[in-house]
């Protein structure tokens, strides 16, 4: 399932928002304000498309610097009225064109991953299909950060890395062993938190909505400092 898709299954009443008031408005992100149960909550969302249009205007998944922007924007406007963040992520990573690079790609992921960790509200990342690089990173300076079970998080791909340590993409396999990008291998290090599981796509939305519910009413039972300082541990951990 997409975020998207799973979006619409755990929230209610979403009004999207649109524009990063610096670039414009990338497809490949989308976010707004919708309910969980009775908490109104910002949600963000990678969007991959559907038709050949779709996938063309999002480059697959892969965000531009508006994209990140538009991200940033939606998480201090969350904070600004004490919304939980909630992101839903399935990319293969930032999108690497000519006119992205010109327009600061790599200071829109840095500048969305340092303002994240300062964010004094909830923010919960799951990660649905693919997590990749950079791309995904900016969307995951989380307090917790969970995966489907068929989900991957990586660096870079397992070509792109068997291409720069072995200069053979046909090595892809023995990369991705070597990668441990797979959920278990993930929570056994402690880069995630949990794995999700379902074999419904009903069961499954009742599942993240039932541990949403529940993570963010622990996490909001803390101070701001504690909610912090908890935070940026996590990764100093690292």
């Amino acid at each position: 399932m997409s975020p998207l898709e799973i979006a619409q299954l755990v929230f209610t009443d979403f009004v999207e928002l649109h524009g990063d008031r610096v670039l414009g408005d990338d497809p490949a992100i989308c976010g707004g304000i919708a309910y969980l149960g009775s908490q109104a909550v910002t949600v963000i969302a990678t969007v991959k498309g559907k038709s050949l249009t779709e996938k063309i205007a999002t480059h697959f998944g892969s965000p531009e610097p508006a994209g990140y922007h538009k991200a940033l924007r939606l998480m201090q406007q969350a904070a600004k009225f004490s919304r939980p963040i909630i992101n839903l992520i399935d990319t293969p990573g930032a999108y690497p064109g000519k006119e992205a690079e010109q327009h600061g790609q790599g200071a829109a992921i840095a500048t969305t991953i340092l303002n994240a960790s300062q964010l004094p509200v909830p923010v919960i990342t799951i990660i649905t299909g693919e997590g990749g690089s950079g791309g995904a990173l900016a969307l995951a300076s989380a307090d917790r950060v969970w995966m489907l079970e068929n989900s991957i998080y990586a660096i870079l791909s397992p070509e792109g890395f068997a291409t720069i340590l072995w200069k053979d993409a046909a090595r892809s396999a023995d990369a991705a062993e070597l990668m441990q990008l797979t959920p278990t291998k993930l929570q056994q290090q402690g880069i995630i938190d949990d794995i999700i599981t379902a074999r419904t796509a009903k069961r499954l939305a009742a599942t993240i909505e039932k541990k949403l519910v529940h993570e963010i009413a622990s996490l909001q039972r803390l101070s701001a400092s504690a909610l912090l300082q908890q935070r940026q541990q996590r990764f100093r951990r690292f």
